[in-house]
Protein backbone atom coordinates (compact mmCIF):
# COMPACT_ATOMS: atom_id res chain seq x y z
CA UNK A 1 0.00 0.00 0.00
CA UNK A 2 1.65 3.44 -0.99
CA UNK A 3 1.96 6.38 0.77
CA UNK A 4 -1.40 8.16 -0.40
CA UNK A 5 -3.08 5.21 -0.64
CA UNK A 6 -2.64 4.97 3.15
CA UNK A 7 -3.28 8.66 3.79
CA UNK A 8 -6.67 8.77 2.12
CA UNK A 9 -7.60 5.72 4.08
CA UNK A 10 -6.64 7.83 7.85
CA UNK A 11 -8.38 10.76 6.14
CA UNK A 12 -11.82 8.54 5.44
CA UNK A 13 -11.55 6.71 8.88
CA UNK A 14 -10.82 10.47 10.62
CA UNK A 15 -13.94 11.68 8.31
CA UNK A 16 -16.54 8.96 9.49
CA UNK A 17 -15.19 8.84 13.02
CA UNK A 18 -16.26 12.87 13.03
CA UNK A 19 -19.73 12.59 11.03
CA UNK A 20 -20.79 9.56 13.23
CA UNK A 21 -19.67 10.41 16.86
CA UNK A 22 -23.02 12.33 17.53
CA UNK A 23 -24.93 9.58 16.46
CA UNK A 24 -23.22 7.44 18.73
CA UNK A 25 -25.49 9.56 21.54
CA UNK A 26 -29.10 8.10 22.01
CA UNK A 27 -31.56 10.76 21.05
CA UNK A 28 -32.87 10.79 24.57
CA UNK A 29 -34.56 14.06 26.56
CA UNK A 30 -32.48 16.73 27.47
CA UNK A 31 -32.98 16.32 31.02
CA UNK A 32 -32.10 12.82 30.57
CA UNK A 33 -28.80 13.14 28.22
CA UNK A 34 -27.32 15.71 30.82
CA UNK A 35 -28.19 13.54 33.69
CA UNK A 36 -25.46 10.83 31.79
CA UNK A 37 -23.06 13.04 31.16
CA UNK A 38 -22.69 14.16 34.62
CA UNK A 39 -22.81 10.59 35.88
CA UNK A 40 -19.63 10.51 33.03
CA UNK A 41 -18.22 13.39 34.25
CA UNK A 42 -18.46 12.37 38.17
CA UNK A 43 -16.82 9.12 37.24
CA UNK A 44 -14.00 10.98 35.60
CA UNK A 45 -15.36 9.27 32.20
CA UNK A 46 -13.89 12.03 29.99
CA UNK A 47 -14.72 10.77 26.64
CA UNK A 48 -18.21 9.91 27.32
CA UNK A 49 -19.05 12.85 29.11
CA UNK A 50 -17.86 15.04 25.86
CA UNK A 51 -19.61 13.07 23.90
CA UNK A 52 -22.91 13.75 25.82
CA UNK A 53 -22.17 17.58 26.16
CA UNK A 54 -21.36 18.05 22.88
CA UNK A 55 -24.57 16.38 21.62
CA UNK A 56 -26.46 18.85 24.12
CA UNK A 57 -24.69 21.87 22.62
CA UNK A 58 -25.25 21.14 19.20
CA UNK A 59 -29.01 19.53 19.30
CA UNK A 60 -29.82 22.52 21.96
CA UNK A 61 -27.50 25.52 21.87
CA UNK A 62 -30.43 27.57 23.14
CA UNK A 63 -31.83 24.97 25.96
CA UNK A 64 -32.07 25.26 29.40
CA UNK A 65 -28.86 23.43 30.15
CA UNK A 66 -26.79 24.98 27.20
CA UNK A 67 -24.63 27.71 29.71
CA UNK A 68 -23.66 24.77 32.23
CA UNK A 69 -23.13 22.19 29.27
CA UNK A 70 -20.58 24.74 27.97
CA UNK A 71 -19.06 25.21 31.35
CA UNK A 72 -18.65 22.03 31.74
CA UNK A 73 -17.43 21.24 28.45
CA UNK A 74 -14.80 23.63 29.40
CA UNK A 75 -13.51 21.61 32.56
CA UNK A 76 -14.27 18.29 30.57
CA UNK A 77 -11.63 19.72 27.52
CA UNK A 78 -9.39 20.81 29.93
CA UNK A 79 -9.42 17.29 31.72
CA UNK A 80 -9.01 15.04 28.69
CA UNK A 81 -6.47 17.80 27.02
CA UNK A 82 -8.37 18.82 24.51
CA UNK A 83 -6.22 22.45 25.13
CA UNK A 84 -7.47 23.93 21.93
CA UNK A 85 -10.86 22.57 22.05
CA UNK A 86 -11.09 24.33 25.41
CA UNK A 87 -9.58 27.95 24.61
CA UNK A 88 -12.16 28.14 21.96
CA UNK A 89 -15.51 27.16 24.30
CA UNK A 90 -14.41 29.62 26.95
CA UNK A 91 -14.15 32.32 24.03
CA UNK A 92 -17.72 31.30 22.69
CA UNK A 93 -18.85 31.49 26.19
CA UNK A 94 -17.21 34.88 27.51
CA UNK A 95 -18.22 36.58 24.43
CA UNK A 96 -21.97 35.50 25.43
CA UNK A 97 -22.31 35.59 28.46
CA UNK A 98 -19.51 38.26 29.59
CA UNK A 99 -21.22 39.40 32.63
CA UNK A 100 -21.72 35.74 34.19
CA UNK A 101 -21.61 34.86 37.71
CA UNK A 102 -18.75 32.05 36.75
CA UNK A 103 -16.85 34.40 34.94
CA UNK A 104 -13.84 34.64 37.42
CA UNK A 105 -13.84 30.87 37.07
CA UNK A 106 -14.04 30.76 33.55
CA UNK A 107 -10.86 33.11 33.68
CA UNK A 108 -9.14 30.53 36.18
CA UNK A 109 -9.51 28.03 33.88
CA UNK A 110 -8.42 29.72 30.72
CA UNK A 111 -4.98 30.02 32.80
CA UNK A 112 -5.01 26.40 33.65
CA UNK A 113 -5.24 25.73 29.96
CA UNK A 114 -2.82 28.11 28.76
CA UNK A 115 -0.70 26.87 31.51
CA UNK A 116 -1.05 23.13 30.13
CA UNK A 117 -0.14 24.21 26.47
CA UNK A 118 3.23 24.85 28.08
CA UNK A 119 3.47 20.78 29.79
CA UNK A 120 5.07 18.14 27.77
CA UNK A 121 4.13 14.75 29.07
CA UNK A 122 7.77 12.95 27.24
CA UNK A 123 9.42 16.46 29.22
CA UNK A 124 8.01 15.21 32.27
CA UNK A 125 8.57 12.39 31.81
CA UNK A 126 12.46 12.40 31.49
CA UNK A 127 12.65 15.01 33.20
CA UNK A 128 14.11 17.32 30.32
CA UNK A 129 14.64 20.85 31.26
CA UNK A 130 12.01 22.71 29.27
CA UNK A 131 13.11 26.11 29.99
CA UNK A 132 14.06 27.45 26.70
CA UNK A 133 10.58 26.44 25.47
CA UNK A 134 8.27 29.30 23.67
CA UNK A 135 6.68 30.78 26.54
CA UNK A 136 4.00 32.42 24.81
CA UNK A 137 1.21 30.35 26.64
CA UNK A 138 2.89 30.74 29.85
CA UNK A 139 2.73 34.53 29.17
CA UNK A 140 -1.18 34.57 28.66
CA UNK A 141 -1.83 32.22 31.55
CA UNK A 142 0.14 34.95 33.70
CA UNK A 143 -2.43 37.82 31.93
CA UNK A 144 -5.23 35.34 32.77
CA UNK A 145 -4.41 35.00 36.55
CA UNK A 146 -3.77 38.75 36.82
CA UNK A 147 -6.44 39.34 34.94
CA UNK A 148 -8.59 37.65 37.47
CA UNK A 149 -6.96 38.93 41.08
CA UNK A 150 -7.75 42.26 39.59
CA UNK A 151 -11.17 41.74 38.39
CA UNK A 152 -11.69 39.44 41.23
CA UNK A 153 -9.92 39.87 44.40
CA UNK A 154 -12.39 37.90 46.34
CA UNK A 155 -12.86 34.79 44.18
CA UNK A 156 -12.71 31.82 46.19
CA UNK A 157 -9.68 31.01 42.97
CA UNK A 158 -7.64 34.14 43.50
CA UNK A 159 -5.30 32.44 46.54
CA UNK A 160 -4.49 29.57 43.92
CA UNK A 161 -4.37 31.91 40.78
CA UNK A 162 -1.68 33.92 42.92
CA UNK A 163 0.10 30.91 43.80
CA UNK A 164 0.40 29.85 40.08
CA UNK A 165 1.51 33.27 39.04
CA UNK A 166 4.55 33.00 41.29
CA UNK A 167 5.08 29.41 39.43
CA UNK A 168 4.65 31.32 36.25
CA UNK A 169 7.08 33.77 37.03
CA UNK A 170 9.88 31.66 37.29
CA UNK A 171 9.25 29.99 34.41
CA UNK A 172 9.10 33.33 32.46
CA UNK A 173 12.80 33.84 34.29
CA UNK A 174 14.30 31.01 33.57
CA UNK A 175 13.15 30.96 29.74
CA UNK A 176 15.11 34.64 30.02
CA UNK A 177 18.23 33.24 31.86
CA UNK A 178 18.29 30.18 28.85
CA UNK A 179 18.35 33.15 26.23
CA UNK A 180 20.93 34.88 28.25
CA UNK A 181 22.89 31.60 28.54
CA UNK A 182 22.71 30.82 24.32
CA UNK A 183 23.75 34.46 23.73
CA UNK A 184 26.81 33.72 25.80
CA UNK A 185 27.54 30.47 24.27
CA UNK A 186 27.63 32.31 21.07
CA UNK A 187 29.77 34.83 21.84
CA UNK A 188 27.07 37.56 21.56
CA UNK A 189 28.47 39.44 24.88
CA UNK A 190 26.09 42.74 24.87
CA UNK A 191 23.17 40.56 23.66
CA UNK A 192 23.78 38.26 26.75
CA UNK A 193 23.96 41.95 28.79
CA UNK A 194 21.16 43.09 27.91
CA UNK A 195 19.13 39.87 28.54
CA UNK A 196 20.63 39.36 31.78
CA UNK A 197 19.81 43.43 32.64
CA UNK A 198 15.87 42.59 31.35
CA UNK A 199 15.67 39.33 33.46
CA UNK A 200 16.67 41.55 36.59
CA UNK A 201 14.88 44.07 36.55
CA UNK A 202 11.45 42.32 35.33
CA UNK A 203 12.14 38.87 37.71
CA UNK A 204 14.64 40.79 40.18
CA UNK A 205 13.27 38.17 43.42
CA UNK A 206 13.82 35.08 41.76
CA UNK A 207 16.59 32.35 41.87
CA UNK A 208 17.09 32.81 37.44
CA UNK A 209 17.87 36.74 38.53
CA UNK A 210 20.95 36.04 40.94
CA UNK A 211 21.99 33.28 38.45
CA UNK A 212 22.06 35.58 35.57
CA UNK A 213 24.93 37.91 37.48
CA UNK A 214 27.49 35.13 36.32
CA UNK A 215 26.56 35.45 32.61
CA UNK A 216 26.20 38.75 32.92
CA UNK A 217 29.80 38.80 34.84
CA UNK A 218 31.09 36.57 31.90
CA UNK A 219 30.49 39.10 29.22
CA UNK A 220 31.73 42.27 31.12
CA UNK A 221 35.00 40.21 31.39
CA UNK A 222 35.14 39.31 27.58
CA UNK A 223 34.68 42.93 26.90
CA UNK A 224 37.61 43.85 29.30
CA UNK A 225 35.12 46.56 30.61
CA UNK A 226 36.76 46.29 34.44
CA UNK A 227 34.30 48.52 36.12
CA UNK A 228 31.64 47.05 35.20
CA UNK A 229 33.24 43.56 35.92
CA UNK A 230 33.91 45.38 39.71
CA UNK A 231 29.87 46.03 39.93
CA UNK A 232 28.77 42.76 38.89
CA UNK A 233 30.70 41.20 41.42
CA UNK A 234 29.89 42.98 44.11
CA UNK A 235 26.35 42.44 43.26
CA UNK A 236 27.21 38.47 42.92
CA UNK A 237 28.51 39.29 46.75
CA UNK A 238 25.25 40.42 48.00
CA UNK A 239 23.08 38.01 46.10
CA UNK A 240 24.35 34.78 47.05
CA UNK A 241 22.85 31.72 44.93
Amino acid sequence: MNYKTLSGLLALSLLFGCSSSENIVPDVPPSELYSEAQSSLQSGNWLSAIEKLEALDSRYPFGAYSEQVQLDLIYVYYKNDDLALGLATIERFRRLNPTHEKMDWVLYMRGLTHMAQDRNFMHDLFNIDRSDRDPEPVKSAFSDFKTLLQRYPNSPYAEDAQKRMYALKNRLADYDLATADFYLRREAWIAAIKRCQELQKTYPDTEAARKSLQIQLAAYKQLGLEESVARTEKLIELNPL
